[in-house]
């Protein structure tokens, strides 16, 4: 039974707020206390709101719900938070088109009067959104960050100076903090390093000493992770005609299996919108031969049933802090929906996190393909 509270109070009312997808089980909120704080302050202050209003990180629309009177833009890497926002604004009697709703490969609006930044957890994102959007700040925008006192760190405020200029914290209030910046015209900032591509090792199969491409905010975006490492050396050999990439990242998967059979169609999905233009980038840069699409979206939604030979899934077990299996449950449910029979899930994973129990739930079957101290490679087949 949820017991959640749903209901966020602002000095501009009180909001029904909800994730996304929307499960009675979820006890999570779709706000903290520095989405309070940050509104907070915005009306204690008597923040001007009357120009361009700009929320980058907005995790559940939160923000943009309480402040749409103002018709903010909301910038985020998540669809599935775009898709919250959706609802939530939707809820509050919020007429479609007052709140703009970018993503973060969507070029930034012209002149920002007031920008407001839900710290991320990737600091390369922060980076990468606060060098795309500094252009348009001007001596009189208004930057104020915010986050839990244990998202924000030295490096943190390190590069809201380096980018936009000078920069102060505020005292901690139930365990969050807001950042403020001046913003500097006369500083230099860095050029943009985002996105970054780098060779890979020679021991990975198909894409050995091959390119890979990340964009900011992407899984170990600088390095190939040990989990991908061992799933590229264990993977299904070709013969699949419709593969799906579950959960893309930067799409090295699905363009090993590109490479290696030519024949395959591979559909690469994600959440994240940086992660989609990851796995577009490094698909073009290896020159794969086959068929691709790039979405999107949430999970398998919209591939229609028994339509795929082979799922090959990394999932995440962090929802942006909070740790949780609900995504990796939620993708293999339907990695299960989509397969015919006789396709197979296959699926890498930390060795702790037991994805063998929930395999054999689901499926009835669950078989070690290979595995080390850490992570494992699991294969279930549907009947």
């Amino acid at each position: 039974m949820n017991d959640r509270d749903d209901r966020m109070t602002t000095p501009w009312g009180e909001h029904v707020l909800t994730r996304f997808p929307e499960d009675p089980r979820d006890r999570l909120r779709a706000w903290d206390a520095s989405d309070e704080y940050l509104l907070g302050h915005l009306a204690e202050r008597e923040v001007p709101l009357s120009g361009t209003v700009v929320v980058v990180g907005d995790r559940w629309g939160a923000l943009v719900t309480a402040l749409a009177p103002h018709r903010p833009v909301q910038v985020t890497d998540s669809h599935l938070a775009q898709e919250a926002t959706r609802a939530n604004l939707e809820r509050a009697g919020v007429e479609p088109g007052s709140v703009r709703l970018l993503t973060t490969q969507d070029p930034p609006p012209d002149r920002i009067d007031v920008l407001l930044v839900r710290v991320p957890k990737s600091l390369a994102l922060l980076e990468d959104q606060l060098l795309r959007l500094a252009p348009a700040l001007h001596g009189g925008t208004v930057v104020v960050g915010t986050g839990m006192v244990k998202e924000i760190h030295t490096s943190t405020l390190r590069l809201f100076e380096r980018i936009v200029g000078p920069t102060r914290t505020s005292q901690a209030v139930k365990k969050a903090r807001l950042i403020f910046a001046e913003p500097d015209l006369a500083l230099k900032r860095p050029v943009n390093p985002w996105p970054l591509a780098y060779p890979l090792p020679d021991d990975v199969g198909p894409l050995a000493g091959r390119t890979v491409v990340n964009h900011a905010g992407v899984f170990c975006a600088d390095r190939l992770d040990i989990g991908t490492r061992l799933f590229l050396g264990h993977l299904p050999g070709v013969g699949a005609r419709r593969v799906v990439d579950l959960g893309c990242g930067n799409g090295v998967v699905g363009t090993a299996v590109a490479l290696a059979d030519p024949g395959a169609d591979v559909l690469f999905t994600d959440e994240s919108f940086q992660a989609v233009a990851s796995a577009r980038a490094t698909y073009r840069a290896n020159g794969a031969a086959g068929k691709a699409e790039f979405r999107v979206g949430d999970g398998l939604a919209g591939v229609p049933d028994a339509s795929v030979d082979l799922v090959l899934n990394n999932p995440p077990f962090h929802s942006h802090r909070a740790t949780t299996d609900a995504t990796a449950w939620r993708m293999f449910t339907g990695a299960r929906r989509v397969l015919r029979p006789g396709g197979e899930l296959w699926v890498v994973g930390n060795r702790h996190l037991g994805y063998h129990v929930k395999l054999r739930r689901l499926f009835g079957n669950s078989r070690l393909v290979a595995g080390n101290p850490k992570f494992v490679v699991l294969k279930a087949v549907r009947k």
